[in-house]
């Protein structure tokens, strides 16, 4: 199966994504338990490179709870251990590490750990904070590259407060924070992928890396070996993968909006079903697309996951009553009833938060990736997705799969369920509302709530979800630089723990 089919491609390399590459094997992972084994896995069969580029690293973080100092496969069960663990035991392995320099600002108790582990660590373990970014836009891509052979691209940090079970059990005792004290149900999902697609992202991860640190990086040359993690399905074989980007204008590079470009080719192609997941709903042109769908006659049914609210309440102020703004607006387009915004609870009613960025477009077209539906991810924030097509059907029935395993997750129901509520109903929507009977583990349906003052100056000035536009002027990169700011807490760092060293040292004299 080559997965080429004879239809034309909705994939344009350099309008809506960057590079089209083949993919020998996809695997989609959900949530951060399958996926920290995983990656352990791949780390573990590392020869020559690894890139890890991320959001944010914590270090302390272990990545199987409840497993104690060793995890099963023998090696360290925390993140800097482990990575520190993985180099000790391979003389010819580099690993580099590069995480957005304005998460030591959100996280500052992360930094020592991240500073022992660049200045004690093995000199084969390089790690650097990217900075190359306008004022108040972050690096949110979460890439991590295996000799070029295998990578994963997706929505799932290595970081605290991420690692969740499918079952998102009430009172897991794994799901706790560093402090022990309970974290919330996380719903989060990425993808594997092995062939010349891994290799490009490869590519991508050292362009950041070479553009934040002036340092170009050599592939690990040769031909790539096979390290596919053990026990990991293969969601489909052989297709060929769009790679789609987010870049803000920096250092006159123009703005790169491949990934919102990709989101409106695949709400204007469908023709039954658009299924979304996302940490947000406030991205101005995905919503105006969608409400245009809603209101053709016969158009999609569309249905959006969410989490309840944001994790911080100035966060939930500032985008969540644009969401609301939309959710009316969207009301008012869809007589035909073909339009829900939910969130998922678990089985004791608790909101599960959903951090999956994931589009599903009939049977046709899969994206998953870093992406939020904010404005911020179209225009203002470095992103990565990738995604693939229904071509044959192989890979048609792979996407039809997942979204049916992710809506059998949410509804605590097997996956035959859903596909048989579906046919019977007639309709997704029908399916799904015929199975969600409000009780226990389901969907719940977001409604619009009272903005109040500082929530309707957030949303009205979109203060915390600006953007870029194309063709938009910017003097981005010119002037005080993210990098030289971050340098400067990093020495205010410094400083405070020297100082405090210094007093504690005069007090037992």
């Amino acid at each position: 199966m080559d997965g080429t089919g004879s239809e034309a491609s909705l994939f344009e390399a350099g309008r809506n994504c960057w590079r089209v590459e083949r993919a020998e094997r996809v695997g989609l992972i959900v949530d951060a338990a399958e996926y920290f084994a995983r990656l352990r896995q791949a780390l573990l069969s590392a020869r020559r490179q690894v890139l890890l580029i991320g959001w944010d690293f914590d270090f302390e973080i272990e990545m199987m709870p409840g497993e104690g100092d060793t995890a099963p496969d023998g090696m360290p069960n925390q993140l800097g251990d482990f990575v520190e663990a993985v180099v000790a035991r391979n003389p010819e392995l580099c690993l580099y590490l590069l995480k957005w320099n304005g998460a030591v600002a959100l996280a500052p108790g992360r930094l020592l750990p991240t500073l022992a582990l660049r200045i004690w660590g093995s000199d084969r373990i390089r790690f650097a904070l990217d900075g190359h970014h306008p004022f108040g836009a972050c690096h949110h891509q979460k890439i991590v590259v295996v000799d070029d052979a295998l990578a994963f691209c997706g929505g799932i940090d290595a970081t605290e407060e991420r690692w969740d079970t499918s079952e998102h059990a009430p009172g897991d005792p794994r799901r706790v924070k560093k402090d022990g004290s309970p974290s919330t149900p996380w719903h989060d999902a990425t993808a594997a992928l092995t062939g010349p697609v891994a290799a490009a992202l490869g590519d991508l991860a050292r362009m950041r890396w070479e553009r934040a640190t002036g340092e170009a990086l050599e592939a690990p040359g040769g031909e790539p070996e096979a390290c596919w993690p053990e026990g990991l399905p293969t969601t489909v074989r052989g297709v060929r993968v769009a790679i789609a980007r987010t870049e803000p204008p920096y250092d006159d590079e123009p703005l790169v909006d491949e990934i919102e470009r990709l989101y409106l080719d695949g709400i204007e192609a469908a023709t039954d079903v658009i299924y979304l997941e996302s940490q947000y709903f406030s991205a101005e042109g995905v919503f105006e697309a969608i409400e245009r769908r809603l209101q053709e006659e016969g158009g999609p049914e569309i249905v959006v996951i969410n989490p309840q609210k944001a994790l911080s309440p100035i966060e939930d102020r500032a985008v969540h009553p644009l969401r609301g703004r939309y959710l009316e607006r969207l009301q008012r387009a869809d007589p035909g009833g073909r339009f829900r915004l939910w969130h998922p609870v678990n089985a004791a009613g608790e909101p599960i938060y959903v951090h999956a960025k994931v589009m599903v477009v009939d049977d046709t077209l899969l994206r998953i990736g870093s992406s939020n539906l904010d404005d911020r991810s179209m225009g203002f924030d470095t992103e990565c997705d990738v995604a693939f097509e229904g071509r044959d059907s192989g890979s048609r029935g792979a996407i039809e799969t997942f979204r049916l395993r992710l809506l059998a997750e949410h509804l605590g129901v097997e996956q035959e369920d859903v596909a048989r509520a579906w046919s019977h109903e007639g309709s997704l929507i029908g399916g799904i509302e015929s199975l969600n009977d409000g009780e226990g583990r389901g969907l719940r349906a977001i409604e619009r709530k009272p903005e109040g003052p500082v929530g309707r100056l957030l949303a009205s000035t979109r203060l915390l979800d600006t953007r870029y536009k194309p063709g938009q002027p910017s003097l981005a990169g010119r002037g005080v630089r993210p990098r030289y700011m971050a340098a400067g807490l990093v020495v205010l760092g410094l400083g405070v723990v020297a100082l405090y060293a210094w007093s504690r040292s005069r007090r037992r004299d």
